[in-house]
This record gives structure tokens, C-alpha cells and sequence, in this order.
């Protein structure tokens, strides 16, 4: 593996590559590994830290938050605009014009702020192309601020080098972003491709990637399939999460998120942008085996989007693990709906032998900032019966931790329900789907069918006795 002072090296050398670095916040941390490894002046053709905000304003245009993507993206605009305009009828012909720029909060004296960086590259990938572009969002993690100027130097450097070596295969150039770094000291929790070099890349695809590289603990993106970071989107906002395996979504996810905002959103407390409403899949519920499907992924996650949900993907397989990960962002309510079989999961004591105080440390983390449980009731397929928070029953002492948590409204039986819909199983469903069985499609709500059909997804196919819409 290159050193940093190899990569910045090697593209110092390379006599194609010319362009601008534009840095704000943290120093001009990147640029620096490019004058230290000699050979500068044929890669650089202009470096720039516009700290002052109007000085700022003045070059990008106004915006409101200056460490955001919003800033960001004018800056690379701006500068490869210029590039382009002032170097272009003496080395266009031979150059390939980049922008590397980053807008970055490090650690403050007091430590009280958030400790993040948007950076990113515009680029052509050979001379005369049109722009290709990454923007990557990172949070730093070391505890002082030098230390977070050489970590975010470091991986600046990875940036563009990998944009120059690996446009040609993106899980290199991801995997590349956090090397001669510990993870533990950043954390790349959104990346975004665009432009000529990157035309057939999924960024759904890509997120999922940084999750199962351990890079960050979950990824984000809306129902147009548009990459989110996280923290903008769930920052100071009551939060509703269902958590699903999603193959595929049926009337019954449906029915439980609605139900569960009828009951939670009347308690939440007023918010700029109201409540978000999330379904979750886990990374541990993508698979059965240790292989992680993308396909299979993307199929799950299209079908969730035609419902109109935010999507989310994570590595928290511990309901406590996912409550710690969204209240770093908000300190507004959170709710997790989800069916009573999967209640009687999180308080199986097997789960939480890799801590101390096992089932009740693990409900202890949960449940500490009054985190809410909406729980769906069941029917039982072989007696018909409807079981709901009221009857669950554990036969042992657990039943007294339920109760202590009914008691204190961290768990609420949700009662506005369709019970028509407590006959239907995903599993059944996908079976249904996979043997053509055409009775499947009145179990699914209308979007998901027609996506399902339309780009026949979990084994449908059209020649089926299921083919007519």
C-alpha cells in the first residue's frame, strides 16, 4: 500500500493532472502533502483557503450553512469553471482539469461542536471530458483538533488520488478512502458519484458498500434514490424507524408505520421539519449466510422507496446499538414500531451474552432516552388467535420487565390496526411471487406491485400465470 507522501507524490509526477485545491476549515491540510512530496508546481495551479465569510460569500454566493454540501458544490463549480476558462487554450489539449475543495468544522477549543468535513473532486478523467464528480461527507473522530487536521490531510489525499487511479472501479476507490487511517479515526458515512466516469454506478449500491466495509454504521437515501447524510436529514427531528427484512413490503408494513404515527406524532414536540418516518434494514438481515446480496439490496430497497420511505441501512443488528447511532443526531422523540414476534426477540437473554449486565444493560441502553417501543399485534397461524402487548406473556421473570416498561409508556400496544392484514407473511408472499401464484398481489400495496411486475423483482416473471396487471 502507498504511503500518503507516495500518493501525492505519484500525482505530482503525472504531468496530465492540473488543478485547484480550495480548503475552508482546518488548515489547507491536503495541499500541504502535495507541496511536501516536491514536484508541486506541475499539479498545482492554484491553492486557496477563503476562511472570512464574506470573503466567501463573495467568491461562492451566499449560503446558510458554510460546512454543508450546499457550499461545497459551489466551490467546485466555481473553481473548475475557472480552470476551464483560464487554462484551457494552453493545456486542454493534453491536461485533465481537476477541483479538489473541502469545507470542514474541526474540533473547537471547548469541544462542543460538530466535528465533520464535505469534500469532494470534480475532475476529467482524460483531457477534454466532461466532469465527473465524488462528494464524500466523514466525521472525525480523534479528540484533537491537530489530530483531525492530519486525518482529514490524509484522507483529502486519498481522494484524489483514488478519483485519478480508481474512476474505473469504485469499490477500490471507496475502499482507498480510509487507507493509513484507522477507522477509528474517521468515519465516511456518505459518498456520491457522478458525471462521464461514473454513468452506470448505483449510489445505493455504494453506501451499502461503505456499511459493510464497517466505514460508517449506517447509510441514508430518499425515495428518488438520492444519497442522504445522515445527520442533515435526522438532526433535531422526531424520528419513526421500522425495522424489516422488506421481502418485499406487504399491507402489513404499511398498516404498522401508519398506525404507529397515528399514535406517536401527537406527542412529539413541534419540529421545523416534523417527523420522519424510516424503514430500516438491518446489514445482519440482508442475507442468511455471510455473503451480502446487492442485488438482492437494491430489489428491497426500490420496492421501499415506491412506497415513498426514506430508506435506511445499517450495521446495528442490537436495537440498542440503532437507538445509540439515531440520538447522536436528534434529542426529539424517537419511536420503534415493530411486530410483537420481533418484541419477544430483543428480549431473548442469548442475544446479549457479549455484555456484562446482559438483557437488562441491553435494555438499560435502549430505553435511556425514553425511546419508544409501538408494538403490532400477531396472530397466531396455528390457533388464529390475535396476541398483542397485553397478552404477550413471558412465563419467567422477563414478564416483570415488561410490565415495569408498559407501565412507564416506553412500550405501547398499537391499537388502530387492520386485523384483515395480521393473515399476511412476507415469506408467504415471496413465495406467492417465486411460483407465480398471482393471489400475491392483493397482499402488497399497488406501487409495490407494479414496481415488482415492472422490473420483476424477486423471481417474477411476466410468462407466469400472474402476468396480466
Amino acid at each position: 500500500m502507498l504511503t500518503t507522501l507516495d500518493k501525492a507524490r505519484q500525482i505530482n509526477v503525472d504531468t496530465k493532472r492540473y488543478g485547484t485545491f480550495a480548503e475552508i476549515g482546518a488548515g489547507q491540510e491536503v495541499v500541504r502533502w502535495f507541496f511536501r512530496a516536491g514536484g508541486a508546481a506541475g499539479t498545482v495551479a492554484k491553492s486557496i483557503s477563503a476562511y472570512d465569510m464574506e470573503v466567501s460569500d463573495a467568491i461562492y454566493g451566499d449560503c446558510d450553512r458554510y460546512v454543508s454540501r450546499e457550499r461545497l458544490d459551489a466551490m467546485l463549480i466555481h473553481e473548475q469553471a475557472l480552470n476551464r476558462e483560464r487554462l484551457a487554450d494552453q493545456r486542454g489539449s493534453d491536461h485533465s482539469f481537476f477541483t479538489f475543495a473541502d469545507t470542514v468544522s474541526a474540533r473547537n477549543y471547548l469541544g462542543t461542536n460538530e466535528c465533520h468535513a464535505w469534500m469532494g473532486m470534480r475532475f476529467q478523467a482524460r483531457p477534454g471530458a466532461e466532469d465527473s464528480v465524488i462528494i464524500v461527507h466523514a466525521r472525525m473522530l480523534d479528540d484533537t483538533n491537530p489530530a483531525q487536521q492530519e486525518a482529514l490531510g490524509i484522507v483529502g489525499v486519498n481522494l484524489i488520488h483514488a478519483a485519478h487511479t480508481w474512476s474505473d472501479n469504485v469499490y477500490k476507490l471507496v475502499e482507498s478512502l480510509v487507507e493509513n487511517l484507522g477507522r477509528d479515526r474517521i468515519e465516511i458515512d456518505m459518498i456520491d458519484v457522478s458525471g462521464a466516469a461514473f454513468e452506470d454506478i448505483d449510489n445505493r449500491v455504494l453506501s451499502l458498500y461503505l456499511v459493510q466495509l464497517g466505514l460508517t454504521g449506517a447509510a441514508m437515501f430518499s425515495a428518488s434514490g438520492k444519497m442522504l447524510q445522515p445527520s442533515a436529514v435526522l438532526r433535531k427531528r422526531p424520528l419513526l424507524v421500522q425495522r424489516g427484512r422488506f421481502r418485499p413490503i406487504t399491507h402489513v408494513n404499511v398498516d404498522m408505520m401508519r398506525a404507529a404515527r397515528d399514535q406517536f406524532e401527537p406527542h412529539c414536540a413541534p419540529s421545523e421539519n416534523g417527523l420522519l418516518p424510516i424503514m430500516e434494514i438491518s446489514m445482519h438481515n440482508l442475507t442468511d449466510t455471510d455473503t451480502v446480496c446487492l442485488e438482492d439490496f437494491v430489489s428491497r430497497a426500490e420496492v421501499i422507496a415506491s412506497t415513498g420511505s426514506v430508506v435506511m441501512v445499517s450495521d446495528f443488528q442490537e436495537y440498542h446499538r440503532l437507538a445509540a447511532y439515531l440520538t447522536r443526531y436528534t434529542d426529539r422523540q424517537i419511536g420503534l414500531c415493530m411486530g410483537l414476534a420481533a418484541l419477544q426477540g430483543l428480549f431473548d437473554e442469548s442475544y446479549y451474552r457479549d455484555l456484562d449486565g446482559g438483557l437488562l444493560e441491553s435494555v438499560g441502553r435502549l430505553f435511556k432516552k425514553q425511546i419508544k417501543l409501538l408494538i403490532y399485534p400477531y396472530k397466531s397461524t396455528n390457533t388464529g388467535q390475535v396476541q398483542c402487548l397485553r397478552n404477550v406473556g413471558f412465563d419467567d421473570a422477563r414478564q416483570h420487565l415488561i410490565d415495569f416498561l408498559t407501565a412507564r409508556r416506553s412500550l405501547i400496544s398499537l391499537e388502530n390496526i387492520c386485523y384483515d392484514y395480521l393473515d399476511i407473511h412476507s415469506p408467504a408472499v415471496l413465495d406467492m411471487i417465486e411460483r407465480g401464484d398471482n393471489n400475491w398481489s392483493a397482499l402488497v400495496p399497488k406501487s409495490v406491485e407494479m414496481i415488482i411486475r415492472s422490473k420483476r423483482l424477486f423471481g417474477y416473471q411476466s410468462s407466469s400465470r400472474s402476468a396480466t396487471v
